[in-house]
């Protein structure tokens, strides 16, 4: 088949509700993937952050394999040892306590979600609970996820959300204090906004909300999902700050391909749920945990934050030397390897001629440029993607 035959295959047969890039995607190597017509692209969105140790790492990929053979699914009506040791590697790397396995990032969020109201309702034996998020904010699209999304672009077409959640501007402290009350349970923000457009979080900002959420004993939430395991040079966002939150949500890379996520929770929370509360078919089975071992383990043995800093920091020399030289680059932000161009033209033009050049990149809140690579990119990768990038600005 061609590709326009499988892409109308694909039309036919899908719900439609991505409007695709014509591509049909094939196999891929390092950080490089090539489509059914063999064509070469520098992949710097890794699969909207997933594959943040590139394509075909051996170590990687024969972990999953082996696991394959061994036992892929077990319930978790029962333990198993890729489970046990992922949540330790998991709990240990975001310093917190005990780790509930997911599908994906949504489900760590509304994982998250229940845990806090749960907490408070021990607390206080009331039900009617409010949570602060925060606005241009992005949190998934399931309906607990979506209530919590700070865009009602996303949430309008699906009618009344959960209750109690009140929206605070993002990096703005005094609009979190306005909204505290004795029925606030929880305060969730990523550390460096994603979807929304590339925002990372302030100092003053983030450890004010820590300093809120001690003085009222409101649990702090970080969403983690896509800013974390790695991307802006620590293992979770919210390292590059004085804070530790009570609960995380993390997804994308954790499993560098497979579908897992998780929430964490600190000593605070982490019993709240208790048998009854919560769960899962899939989340922790023993292949998808697997995975998660693997990218730890590859994580150390390969240096990965360490290049993430290194490389990191040339991609933001060369991104402000292209927002100088370029009329139509605004301003860069971002973190690490996480980082966003706002353009003055428009963002899809410029990705399309990206994509015809080679180069996949992404898109964020209006019209800036998201860019995720896999974390083991290297300069001279980085090199390659300016100089499309130039003739693509």
């Amino acid at each position: 088949m061609t590709d326009k035959e499988y892409m109308d295959n694909g039309e036919k047969y899908f719900v439609h509700t991505y409007n695709r890039y014509k591509i049909v995607m094939d196999h891929a190597k390092g950080v490089y993937i090539y489509d059914v017509n063999g064509k070469q692209y520098l992949d710097f969105a890794s699969g909207i952050g997933v594959a943040g140790l590139g394509y075909g790492n051996e170590d990687y990929t024969n972990a999953i394999k082996n696991q394959v053979d061994k036992i892929m699914h077990t319930s978790n009506l029962f333990y198993n040892v890729p489970a046990i040791t992922a949540a330790e590697k998991l709990v240990k790397a975001a310093g917190l306590k005990k780790a509930f396995f997911t599908n994906s990032g949504a489900e760590a969020i509304e994982g998250a979600l229940k845990m806090a109201k749960r907490y408070a309702y021990d607390k206080n034996g009331k039900g009617d609970y409010e949570v602060i998020a925060m606005g241009h904010s992005f949190h998934g699209r399931t309906m607990g996820a979506l209530a919590l999304t700070g865009n009602m672009h996303y949430q309008e077409p699906f009618g009344e959300m959960i209750p109690g959640i009140k929206f605070a501007e993002y990096n703005n402290l005094d609009s979190v204090k306005e909204l505290v009350n004795e029925n606030t349970c929880a305060i969730i923000l990523e550390p460096l906004q994603g979807e929304g457009g590339i925002y990372p979080a302030e100092k003053e900002f983030i450890e004010g909300i820590r300093k809120i959420c001690d003085e009222k004993d409101i649990l702090m939430i970080c969403d983690e999902v896509q800013c974390g395991m790695g991307r802006t040079g620590k293992m979770f966002a919210f390292q590059n700050y004085d804070v530790i939150p009570d609960i995380i949500a993390t997804a994308k890379a954790l499993g560098g391909g497979v579908p897992v996520g998780a929430f964490v929770a600190g000593e605070k929370c982490c019993n709240s749920l208790v048998p009854g509360d919560h769960g899962t078919t899939y989340g922790g089975n023993p292949l998808v945990t697997a995975a998660v071992n693997a990218v730890f383990d590859i994580y150390e043995k390969e240096n990965i934050l360490d290049n993430v800093n290194r490389v990191g920091t040339y991609l933001e020399t060369k991104l402000d030397e292209l927002v100088k030289e370029s009329d139509n680059v605004v301003l860069r932000r971002g973190k690490g390897l996480m980082q966003g161009l706002v353009l003055k033209n428009p963002v899809g033009e410029t990705i399309n001629k990206a994509i015809e050049k080679g180069l996949l990149v992404i898109s964020a809140g209006g019209n800036v440029l998201r860019m995720l690579p896999p974390l083991v990119i290297t300069k001279e990768n980085v090199d390659e993607m300016i100089q499309i990038l130039k003739e693509c600005v």
